[in-house]
């Protein structure tokens, strides 16, 4: 059987005296894509920084040995506003030009575009670089925290389309935070509703029904099924 890449059991979070997180188990296995779905404030970016070791936590986090993660934040507003150009933002990790070259390229950027200043970026070649930016070093795992917020429909459409293919040619293992009940059906292969603590998890078209999505919402929710194609 195979190894999981990240087998978490029993996570609990609290802060400022606030439970965040309770109870929650689940593991990742090479090659997943699997999306924690939930509402604004249900403790999913707290998730993902607590994977990351950035907080403290009670229960069991086992990472395999020497795996390598990429982050991609859901918004990095003060890079966004510097004078810096594409090339300098990326020598900060300290890799060659032929490195950066090659990372743009899978992002789906020309060589010309390393002279480009990340001011002049539109808000989804910005997240296309965020994207590169993290592929740096070859990460086994990809942690994406709301990869679309502030992007327009077409410009989601082209983040999840590249996330698609880097998977592909990578066979990369894909963290996905998201409320976005859109993006499950058409890129997950395993759920994790989460709000605070686990509502469901699952395969999409197993657990994701109305009912637990307006039991995971408080709400109605309108309940649409996508297809892969």
């Amino acid at each position: 059987m195979e190894e999981p890449i990240l087998k978490v059991e029993n996570l609990n979070v609290k802060l400022n005296n606030e439970e965040i997180v309770k109870g929650l188990s689940f593991e990742v296995k090479k090659g997943d894509v699997l999306t924690i779905l939930g509402p604004n404030g249900a403790g999913k970016t707290i998730l993902l920084r607590t994977l990351l070791g950035l907080l403290p936590y009670q229960g069991e986090i086992h990472w395999m040995p020497e795996i390598k993660i990429g982050y991609v934040p859901q918004r990095l507003p003060f890079i966004k506003e510097t004078p810096m150009s594409i090339e300098e933002f990326f020598k900060l990790k300290r890799v060659s030009k032929k490195e950066i070259e090659k990372t743009l390229n899978l992002v789906g950027f020309k060589n010309d575009f390393l002279n480009k200043k990340i001011g002049e970026l539109s808000s989804g070649q910005f997240q296309r670089i965020l994207v590169a930016w993290a592929l740096v070093g070859d990460p086994d795992i990809l942690f994406f925290d709301e990869p679309t917020t502030g992007i327009d429909i077409g410009g989601e459409e082209t983040i999840y389309t590249l996330l698609t293919k880097l998977k592909e040619q990578r066979n990369l293992t894909i963290l996905l935070v998201t409320h976005d009940l859109s993006v499950v059906y058409k890129f997950s292969n395993y759920v994790i509703c989460l709000n605070k603590c686990p509502i469901c998890q699952g395969f999409p078209k197993e657990v994701l029904a109305p009912e637990t999505l307006n039991k995971l919402y408080g709400e109605e929710v309108k309940f649409y099924e996508h297809h892969r194609y």
